[in-house]
This record gives structure tokens, C-alpha cells and sequence, in this order.
């Protein structure tokens, strides 16, 4: 018995505490591994979704048309001087613009026979305006017949006038129906009519204007005036091939910056401190000559508007050598004995 092992409390202890102590770190061991798999796991995955995305965008950019510059697109095409071709029959066409070139040149020689007009009067009206040219239809503009007798002297007289906002409606009906019978409109297509637009289709009426007829003379007249006719002729006669000529009433003013105003100028701040206008026209009518009628054509794009067409006009006529003749004969007054020509206002 004596030879046998034997265990004491001590030992017994030993190993029980042992063992306690070695659990916890079995299980900290173990949740480490888990862990580690869990990190390594995501790992992989996220490397694997990076080249599966950088394949993906490889293959789109693969797919992608090539970018070609405008260099490179002539080059292909063999037209290398294809970019200077287009530049100089751009400066051609602006060129020719501006000497007289019009779009409407075979359908005018049709028409006038190649004779150079004396004048074009557009008489500014508009949708509810039928009674001021019934009046004006019954007092100095002529009709029918009488009407291109005029023409065959050189001096067309139209009624301008734009298009509905509503496309086709009554309006727009009426008018066509009106025109049809008396023939007498010159209807601006590309221009929508309201008073607010009034500006604009001063641009819309000398550019299609000029492209319509080759006159010496373009005039704006508002359809609540009477006028000498005759007068008139005999003034644009006596002004017969001068370029440049700006003629009217010439007139300055203040400029109205309170807004709810009478003439209420919303561009009144570039007007300086003395909020004046320059010297322009009087609105009711004035006269431009073929040049000038014709920079308005090349430039309408960038030319600057203002509140009111008179004002708009004057401030494109500063910006290039325009001869201002301001004839109080086109002023509001009435028929004075002995001068050539006075516009009658209804003042």
C-alpha cells in the first residue's frame, strides 16, 4: 500500500482552480477566433465587391464612345480646313447683311419689279384696335386699289401687328379674316402682340422689314395719329438717299423710377444720377433709313430693350453714327398754313 501514489487535499485544490482558470480562456480564445474569421470573411468580400466594381467600370469605360475633340473629328473627315471654310462664310454672310443682302430678294424683284421703294410705314396696331383702323382706313390711308397705286409710287403702308399668345384663337381668326378682306396687314409671325412686347416688336418690325421690301426709308407710326400723307412722301423725297438718317420728334425726359407709375422705368439705375433719358424720337412716329434699319436687322439678338420702343430704339441709334434730324413737322400739333407736312395727333 505503501508503494501506491496518493492524493492529498492540497492537490485536489490545485487542479480544481486549475481548471476554473482555464475555461474563460477557452472561451475568450474561441469568440477570438470567431472574430478573426468574422474580420477576415468581410475582408475578402469587400476585396472581392472592389475588383467585381473596378471590372464592371473597366468594362463601361471599354463600352464608352471615345471623346473626340473637333480637331479630331476633321482630322477623320479629311477636312482639316472645314472649321475656316465655315468661319469666313460667316463673316461673308454678315457682310453681305449688312450691304443690303436680303433673304427675300428674288420674291421682291417679282414684285417691284428691281425698283427701289421709297418708303415702308408700318402702322403699329393691335387685337382690339379695329375702330382706330376703320379711322385710319377712312381718312389718310388709302384702300383697295388706291392702296397699290401707292405702292406702284414706292410707298407701301401696312397695319403691323404680332401673333396671339394662343396660337390660332379668335384673335389671330379675326385678324386673318380682316386681312383677307382688306389686305393691308403686315403680321409678324415670330411675335407675340401684347403691351409689354412693344419693345420687341419694334426689333421684330424694321428686321423682317428690311427682309421683306428694299426701300429707302422704314417708318413706325401708332394707329391713334392722322397724317399728312402727301406730306409725309414729300419729306422722305426731299431725304432721298441719305444714309443714316435718324428722323423725328426729338425729345429727352425723366425717367420714372417709382414703380406703379406712369412710364415706369425698370431700368431707371443705369440712367446715372440725374435719371435722364437721351435724346430719341418721339414714339408716335419717326423715320430710320435703310442702313440703319438693317444694323437693327443684323444685331436684334443682342440689341438692349427698355420699357418703351421710342426709348429702346435711341439708345441703339447712340451706338452707331446715326444722323439725328429732329423736324418739329413730325411733332403733335395740327396743319400749319404753308408747311410741307404736319402730323395731326389725337393728343
Amino acid at each position: 500500500m505503501e508503494g501506491l501514489p496518493t492524493t492529498t487535499k492540497g492537490d485536489k485544490r490545485w487542479r480544481s482552480k486549475n481548471l476554473q482558470t482555464s475555461k474563460p480562456s477557452l472561451l475568450m480564445a474561441f469568440f477570438s477566433c470567431i472574430a478573426w474569421l468574422y474580420v477576415a470573411g468581410r475582408l475578402w468580400q469587400d476585396a472581392e465587391n472592389r475588383t467585381l466594381l473596378a471590372n464592371l467600370l473597366k468594362k463601361n469605360m471599354e463600352q464608352r464612345p471615345k471623346v473626340l475633340t473637333v480637331e479630331d473629328k476633321l482630322m477623320v473627315l479629311g477636312c482639316k480646313d472645314l472649321e475656316k471654310r465655315i468661319v469666313e462664310a460667316e463673316m461673308d454672310l454678315t457682310l453681305a447683311k449688312s450691304q443690303g443682302y436680303l433673304k427675300n430678294q428674288l420674291r421682291q424683284s417679282e414684285s417691284f419689279s428691281e425698283k427701289k421703294l421709297l418708303a415702308v410705314i408700318g402702322v403699329y396696331t393691335g387685337f382690339g384696335s379695329y375702330l382706330k383702323r376703320q379711322t385710319s382706313r377712312g381718312s389718310w390711308m388709302p384702300r383697295g386699289d388706291a392702296l397699290k397705286k401707292l405702292e406702284e409710287r414706292g410707298v407701301v403702308v401696312r397695319f403691323v401687328i404680332g401673333r396671339s399668345a394662343n396660337r390660332g384663337d379668335s384673335l389671330d381668326r379675326h385678324i386673318d379674316e380682316e386681312n383677307h378682306r382688306t389686305k393691308d396687314f403686315f403680321i409678324l409671325e415670330g411675335h407675340e402682340e401684347a403691351q409689354e412686347e412693344l419693345p420687341k416688336k419694334v426689333k421684330f418690325f424694321f428686321s423682317t422689314a428690311v427682309q421683306n421690301w428694299d426701300a429707302e426709308f422704314y417708318v413706325k407710326v401708332n394707329d391713334n395719329i392722322d397724317i399728312d400723307l402727301e406730306g409725309l412722301i414729300g419729306l422722305l423725297e426731299h431725304r432721298r438717299g441719305q444714309d443714316s438718317a435718324y428722323v423725328g420728334c426729338m425729345k429727352s425726359g425723366e425717367v420714372v423710377s417709382e414703380e406703379g407709375k406712369d412710364w415706369y422705368e425698370p431700368d431707371w439705375w443705369k440712367f446715372g444720377d440725374e435719371k435722364s433719358y437721351f435724346q430719341h424720337a418721339s414714339g408716335s412716329l419717326f423715320i430710320l433709313s435703310k442702313n440703319l434699319a438693317q444694323y437693327i436687322n443684323v444685331n436684334s439678338a443682342s440689341l438692349k430693350t427698355y420699357a418703351y420702343d421710342d426709348t429702346s430704339v435711341g439708345s441703339w441709334m447712340m451706338g452707331v453714327k446715326a444722323t439725328y434730324i429732329d423736324d418739329n413737322r413730325l411733332c403733335c400739333g395740327s396743319i400749319r398754313q404753308g408747311e410741307l407736312a404736319s402730323i395731326i395727333y389725337s393728343c
